[in-house]
């Protein structure tokens, strides 16, 4: 499994004893072909460029493999499929040497050409990138022989070499892309150099991969990985203490402090920095007005939420970024304070004493608890006089409504979360408050416009000063914060659940899982999962 994390993470090795499952009886030298495990929502689309999802990226991860990585337990970019680079004085231009004898699943090799092509893929309008800011520094690529790659950039950024390590960057065969046509985006077949290939999606029921027998690196341990699709957490933890899936995502809330005293299973944890809200289209109606989008703010009791609905499985949002980030600022301890008799002022000044009424979306089997802490909210919310309809729908139809553009738009208000592959606040405040993050260019459904918080993020984009870079973001997290486009709720923790023979995954904070065969193992190692 591929992602790497950074530091923060926690490392569990998942000891185990003998089980019988699906496969038959399993003991210590019996290692099931296909690795089973249950996720709560269905892909919106596979291709490494286009998913949106970090569930989905963490799939694709398997398949697709970017130039540099990010080590678990270090502050530093490691190898992957660009074995070296170097980086010019003025900052401009980064030249990488290529990892020699690798090959795509289609058998085409990799090569400068390949990289090029997918690099500049990125720019191109028909590829629905949705965090297209990413590669808008990229001015240009070069291919300098077979294995030598020259990218060169219109402007300082010292967060490329990080960003190129996000799953959007991968490397993709150009054979594969252009044999596969429109069908790319939902079977990209020989495309990746990973240790995984594609081999079938079942809309709304199953993505199966299946073992790349002529993988550079280790070797992985499973014939197949078969992610089923389960929205219901509690149908998840049934199908682990069954045996019928060896993983699940994000089982109940309310029964995660049990599970972590079932010797049948082993609960693997971590902060996440994912923070969960509610965005608010600032082009909308009433939230058109910054006082009544203070007072939702004021009117969602957080902390209460927490303890009922996800029994504390999170951690009051006190900044528009979550703690373990480059750059966090905290604006007020303890977030946005609960004050129902302060959010009905704020309405009545704003000319809605009465309240009004708000489409209100949320999904089903993304976050923790979602539909029902979604519903909580509607609750509080009906005692200051707005009345929430809560609707919820499937993870691809709740991300095509996302990325629809402002004029055609069914967004009021909705629950979202965001977490960056990337511990930097960069990726968070640019990602969904800048101005270019509007649907369809990007993922940020407030809509929200700041002119001054369009020009923090764009000169902190392009200072190589740390000091000056936090003093930039400081500033921009405290006027997005009093601007209120987001009810800011929480980051939630991140849990996976397994049968006891699956050894070694880790938790990343980036909300990804991977494993390592031994805790100290260098990059190359960090494909493989062990069976007991």
């Amino acid at each position: 499994m591929r992602r790497y994390g950074l530091p923060g993470l926690v490392v569990a090795a998942l000891l185990a004893a003998l089980v019988a499952g699906a496969d038959g009886p399993v003991g210590a030298q019996s290692v099931p072909r296909q690795l089973r495990v249950a996720i709560g929502i269905d892909a919106d689309r596979l291709d490494p460029a286009e998913q949106t999802t970090t569930t989905i990226a963490n799939i694709v991860d398997y398949m697709f493999e970017t130039l540099v990585d990010l080590h678990p337990t270090k502050q530093q970019i490691v190898p992957r499929l660009a074995t070296r680079w170097q980086v010019s004085r003025d900052g401009l231009t980064y030249t990488f040497t290529l990892r020699r004898g690798v090959r795509f699943h289609d058998g085409t090799p990799l090569n400068a050409e390949a990289v090029k092509f997918s690099l500049e893929r990125l720019k191109d309008p028909r590829v629905a990138m949705a965090l297209r800011f990413l590669v808008q520094p990229v001015q240009s690529v070069e291919a300098v022989g077979e294995d030598t790659v020259r990218i060169r950039l219109n402007k300082v950024t010292p967060t490329f070499l990080s960003d190129l390590s996000t799953t959007q960057f991968a490397i993709v065969s150009p054979t594969a892309v252009q044999r596969a046509g429109d069908r790319w985006r939902s079977a990209p077949v020989g495309g990746g150099t990973g240790p995984y290939m594609f081999k079938e999606w079942r809309r709304g029921d199953s993505i199966l991969l299946e073992r790349n027998p002529n993988y550079w690196g280790k070797k992985p341990l499973f014939d197949e990985i078969l992610f089923r699709v389960v929205p219901d957490a509690g149908t998840r933890l049934t199908q682990v203490l069954a045996g019928d899936v060896h993983q699940a995502m994000l089982p109940p809330a309310p029964d995660v402090k049990g599970l972590r005293r079932n010797p049948q299973v082993k609960v693997v944890e971590a902060p996440s920095d994912r923070v969960i809200f509610v965005a608010m289209n600032t082009q909308w109606g009433p939230f058109k007005d910054v006082r009544v989008r203070q007072a939702m703010n004021y009117a969602v009791n957080k902390k209460a939420i927490l303890a009922s609905v996800l029994f504390d499985l999170g951690t009051v949002s006190d900044s528009p970024c979550p703690p373990m980030m480059f750059g966090y600022h905290k604006v007020r301890d303890g977030g946005w304070p609960f004050s129902p008799t302060r959010a009905k002022e704020l309405l009545a000044q704003a000319g809605y004493r009465d309240g009004f009424e708000v489409n209100f979306f949320t999904p089903t089997g993304r976050y923790i608890q979602d539909f029902q802490f979604a519903q909580a909210i509607a609750g509080q919310l009906r005692n200051v006089g707005v009345r929430a309809n809560v609707t919820t729908m499937d993870w691809p139809s709740y991300v095509a409504m996302i990325q629809t553009p402002l004029e055609r738009t069914r967004i009021q208000m909705l629950v979202l979360g965001w977490a960056w592959p990337v511990l930097d606040c960069d990726g968070v405040l640019y990602g969904q408050f800048h101005s270019s993050s509007h649907p369809p260019r990007g993922l940020g459904p407030a809509f929200y416009s700041n002119p001054r918080v369009d020009q923090l993020l764009d000169q902190q984009r392009q200072e190589a000063n740390v000091e000056r870079r936090k003093a930039l973001l400081k500033e921009a997290q405290e006027v997005i914060w009093n601007d209120a486009p987001w009810i800011w709720l929480w980051s939630q923790k991140w849990y996976v659940v397994t049968t006891r023979n699956l050894d070694g995954v880790l938790i990343h904070p980036i909300e990804k899982w991977t494993a390592l065969c031994e805790p100290q193992e260098p990059a190359v190692g960090h494909h493989c999962v062990n069976w007991r």
